[in-house]
């Protein structure tokens, strides 16, 4: 593909994460893991706004009701862009101190599904979790990062990453939500780390690479189809947006490189778009039970 992405922001996030299309402004919204903050602006990267998060905030959705659910380090809030309220949702893993959460992602049905990780990237103590908007379930565990949940146009497959596994596996999706037939999807041989992830509306998933310089694409097969090339390292996340779906936008990271990889790379950690000749699938919001 001969793609080159645009920087619209150049935000410099330490760790940006966690975009997302929000069609009700429109707006696109992420998150800067270790800078502690959660970003929006216009699709055309105008009108920027920036909010202190009083932790690491992995990712931001929104929610039936209108407003937004976020990440904390000790479990899920609701965010209040009006005040920049952080509201507790739900405690998750607030008795494990050592972990963080990572990437998070809504189901057609409105189930939010995210990961946990090790901060420090060496204990197993991550898992994969659904919320049904009532009530959090472990779906599967062992991981040192998980990361990039997403879902088939179909709604039967869930894809989940093990980064330093450097493998996406995929499961069969019950109507309930339950999981089995792990399998591996992919594995990353060519360079990187298979970060965040998102699906077309013709099945391809698209697949961000950390260290890799670049997003792949690849088949319902699993078959590496192509790939977009970035001018930074480290790509975390991408999301269809736009009126047609056919704009991407995504996040990318300065976490790693050092001084002199920064100086080739000053674009590292901004936001960026490029145009597709596919159309994504639309962002879902959260069913939160009342």
């Amino acid at each position: 593909m001969t793609i080159e992405p645009t920087c619209i922001w150049d935000v410099q996030a330490l760790l940006g994460e966690g975009v997302l299309w929000d069609a009700r402004g429109p707006w696109v919204w992420f998150v800067d893991i270790k800078g502690k903050r959660i970003l929006r602006c216009a699709p055309d990267g105008s009108d920027r706004r920036t909010w202190p998060a009083p932790g690491q905030v992995s990712f931001i959705v929104p929610e039936s009701g209108g407003g937004m659910v976020c990440s904390l380090d000790d479990g899920l809030y609701r965010f209040l862009p009006e005040s920049g309220d952080f509201v507790p949702l739900a405690k998750v893993e607030s008795d494990l101190e050592h972990n963080r959460f990572n990437d998070g992602h809504v189901d057609a049905q409105g189930a939010l599904w995210f990961g946990s990780m090790h901060d420090a990237e060496e204990a197993a103590s991550g898992a994969l979790y659904r919320f049904d908007g009532t009530y959090v379930r472990t779906m599967d565990d062992g991981y040192i990062i998980t990361n990039g949940p997403a879902v088939s146009p179909d709604g039967g497959t869930l894809y989940h990453t093990d980064t330093l596994d450097k493998r996406v596996y995929a499961f069969d999706v019950a109507p309930d939500g339950a999981l089995s037939n792990k399998r591996v999807f992919i594995e990353i041989a060519d360079g990187g780390y298979p970060d965040g992830m998102a699906v077309d509306a013709d099945g391809h998933l698209w697949v961000a690479t950390f260290g890799g310089w670049r997003i792949d694409r690849f088949d319902a097969q699993g078959r590496k189809g192509g790939e977009v090339r970035f001018p930074c390292a480290n790509v975390t996340k991408l999301a269809f947006g736009g009126d047609d779906l056919r704009t991407v936008y995504a996040t990318t990271a300065r976490k790693g490189l050092s001084p002199d990889e920064l100086a080739a790379q000053p674009l590292a950690g901004g936001l960026f778009t490029f145009r597709l000749d596919v159309a994504g699938l639309p962002q879902h919001a959260l069913r939160l039970q009342q």
